[in-house]
């Protein structure tokens, strides 16, 4: 179909369903709300107030895809509008608008060309047909802005296209992620539609979308299970609050709200309550995010490694286990001469008639129990004078009884595991059962500990012992799981938070050449995989990057390659760009380099520029001699909770997780980057923040990460 004829034809079926929409949102509402008993006007009410929801979502855009459908028993194919928000004809039997979380809206996800047919998995089973045309449309504020095909079968080049790809991804971007609900790729499109009961681990190349995936599976889930799950028990375990600012927009745009997002030191401190805090953990990023010198050997006695293994969560088990086996004290209660409640009476009550309780219910049933046995024993006294001095004795006495039971809080009985003291010359280990807990590990936890403080790798510990003390209440159990970077988290936590997720339904996410907290992080997906049944896991890679350049990716990839050879290489989609620009500078005159690029940056289209600089120190002292040349510019630092967007400073590990159109990456040189996986994590991080430009800086020699990098996709510059 010609360009100008597809234009008029969908331009005049917009305002038909602008029109239609308008009409019946004003006829919904001009009907108030019910807030009687009645049950049926509750049911009409509630389908009245979903109607008022998808109809005021759809306004504004109310489609994003066409796709023309022919299913065998048809005569002609059906034409299906595929929208955010699903809109039900009142007269006709066809939707108006489809939700794209709906079955037969797979298909425009799915279908990557072909003349043979195409099917998609209905409620009835699979249903066959062919596809004859898919068309991508741009809609703000009920205006038609572009119309794309990307397959027409009656065409002379039926094959699917890219360009509206491609078109979307040159957008510029602002300080917040947007949804990609109208560019899925099919091999996004699988993962956000997988079974419910999986636990789903996908490692994903830099910019393949694995955030904005995993967010469009809870808005999928929601819909598809609607009747089995619930939107307040989903939760996103994000690496900081910066980056939930930064994804906050999301949910919101897909119509999804109620679903927690936090990470998982603020939901552990939150259900520990306890009067702890975190201790800081400035002088650990220092060590081991700092360029030269030699860095803290990482292995699996180091204490984030050690604390989060499965080992260790073995061995807390273990102490549980022997805490409750000696929990029950020793001595009878014997409130007067010839009454006794025995303790082996006690212990059967404990560990038999309430095992099933966690042990602090136990304790209170027990107790509950016990004065149950007292009245009895009162009652059985005739003298009431006599009665009332022994209720009056038996009472004091029980509370001097019931102060020999335990009574330890989750960090109380954690810290007793440890040793009592550390020494000058190093911890003294202590044996947890058949587990060491190695000298530093000691160390850095008594003194810790000393202050009421805890390092994170505490908390998974710390959250299994409350379970244990307390259970597992309804607040606390979740019907789906998001694990947003997960490289950086430990079996521990995710073996932890299985014991809150209904059916193990996971979505743990991450990239292992994006793990650059190699101190407490895993090495490898199997530590995860493992921990679920081979039947309800389900393992996915995301080789295609979306954000950046093609100039852009190769140029990063030569980079992991060159520290990581062995590392999954991102694919570009063909969407070439500037070629990155390796600019050599004088060692004095960095700062007025760098002033330099950013005014040139800033003059062009660029809307959020990134300075990023190996660490937090440096940062700073860059971002104040930046403020002297009448830049602003904000400095994100490991406090800061909110992504403002224009132009920022940040040090390298704390932009994974972030994009901006245009980057400078600065101190490229060897003193900074040397030749080691850490360092190429590193870098490769920094470069796959650049959406459209990407700038690499260095004085003197440039390091050996960069150093050969293709002339193809590379353009050297001298300052």
């Amino acid at each position: 179909m010609e360009i100008q004829s597809a234009y008029q034809e969908e331009l005049e079926k917009l305002e038909h369903t602008s029109a239609w929409i308008d009409r019946k949102l004003s006829e919904l509402q001009s009907v108030p709300r019910y807030f009687g008993d009645n049950l049926t006007e509750q049911v009409l009410d509630s389908i009245r107030e979903t109607a008022r929801h998808n109809l005021s979502g759809a306004t504004d855009e109310p489609y994003f895809g066409r796709l023309d459908f022919k299913e065998p028993k048809d005569a002609s194919s059906r034409q299906l509008y595929i929208g955010k928000f699903g809109v039900d004809h009142d007269t006709s039997g066809e939707p108006l608008v489809i939700d794209w979380r709906a079955p037969v809206a797979s298909l425009f996800y799915s279908f990557t060309g072909g003349e043979g047919p195409a099917s998609y998995e209905a409620p009835d089973g699979e249903i066959e047909g062919l596809v004859y045309l898919k068309r991508n449309l741009v809609i703000r504020k009920q205006i038609l802005q572009r119309v794309v095909d990307t397959y027409d079968r009656n065409s002379d080049s039926p094959a699917v296209t890219d360009e509206f790809l491609l078109y979307r991804l040159g957008e510029n971007k602002d300080n917040k992620l947007r949804d990609i609900v109208s560019t899925i790729q099919a091999e996004q499109d699988k993962i956000i539609r997988s079974a419910k009961n999986t636990a789903l681990v996908i490692q994903g190349v830099a910019g393949s979308g694995k955030t904005t995936v995993a967010l469009h599976r809870l808005a999928y889930l929601l819909y598809q299970y609607r009747e089995q799950i619930r939107a307040e028990r989903m939760i996103i375990l994000a690496p900081n609050r910066m980056f939930l600012d930064y994804i906050s927009s999301v949910l919101p745009e897909l119509g999804v709200g109620h679903i927690q997002q936090t990470t998982f030191e603020d939901w552990a401190l939150e259900t520990l309550a306890d009067r702890i805090t975190l201790a800081d953990e400035s002088d650990r990023r220092a060590r081991w995010f700092a360029y030269g010198g030699e860095k803290p050997v990482i292995d699996d006695e180091a204490p984030g490694r050690f604390k989060g293994s499965l080992r260790f969560m073995q061995a807390i088990r273990g102490a549980l286990a022997d805490f409750e086996r000696c929990f029950v004290p020793e001595s009878d209660f014997e409130p007067w001469p010839g009454a006794k409640c025995s303790a082996d009476k006690m212990r059967e009550w404990f560990h038999e008639e309430y095992r099933h309780y966690p042990l602090m219910k136990r304790k209170e049933r027990v107790e509950g129990r016990i004065k149950r046995w007292l009245e009895m024993e009162l009652n059985e006294t005739r003298d009431p004078n006599v009665r009332k001095e022994r209720k009056k004795k038996a009472t004091q006495k029980l509370k001097t009884f019931w102060k020999t039971w335990p009574d330890d809080t989750p960090f109380a009985f954690y810290r007793s595991l440890f040793p009592n003291s550390a020494r000058e010359d190093g911890a003294s280990s202590r044996t947890l059962g058949d587990l060491t807990i190695p000298a530093q590990v000691a160390e850095e936890s008594v003194l810790a500990f000393r202050k009421n403080k805890v390092y994170p790798e505490d908390l998974a510990p710390m959250m299994l012992i409350y379970n244990g003390l307390y259970g597992i209440d309804g607040d606390r159990t979740f019907d789906h799981v998001v694990i947003d970077e997960a490289q950086d988290f430990s079996p521990f936590q995710v073996a932890l938070l299985n014991n809150h997720v209904k059916s193990g339904s996971f979505t743990i996410l991450g990239d292992m050449s994006q793990g650059i907290h190699a101190y407490k992080g895993i090495r490898s997906w199997d530590e995860f995989l493992s921990l679920f049944e081979a039947d309800d896991r389900a393992y996915f890679t995301m080789e295609r990057s979306y954000r950046s350049t093609m100039e852009i990716i190769r140029f990063a990839n030569a980079v992991l390659a060159n520290g990581i050879p062995d590392a999954m290489q991102a694919v570009p989609v063909f969407r070439s760009g500037e070629k990155v620009k390796m600019l050599c500078h004088d060692r004095k005159r960095r700062t007025d380099t760098i002033v330099r690029a950013l005014r040139k940056l800033e003059s062009g289209p660029a809307s959020t520029i990134a300075v990023i600089g190996r660490t937090e120190q440096e940062c700073k002292q860059l971002h104040t001699a930046l403020l002297h040349e009448d830049i602003s510019a904000t400095l994100i630092d490991a406090q800061r909770q909110k992504y403002e967007g224009g132009l920022s400073v940040v040090p390298v590990h704390l932009a994974k997780g972030l994009e901006f159109d245009a980057v400078i990456l600065i101190d490229a040189d060897e003193e900074h980057y040397g030749a080691n996986e850490h360092d190429a994590k590193l870098m490769y991080v920094g470069c796959t923040r650049a959406l459209h430009d990407l700038w690499v800086m260095y004085a003197g020699k440039p390091s050996s990460l960069i150093a050969g990098t293709d002339d193809e996709f590379v353009k050297h510059i001298e300052a």
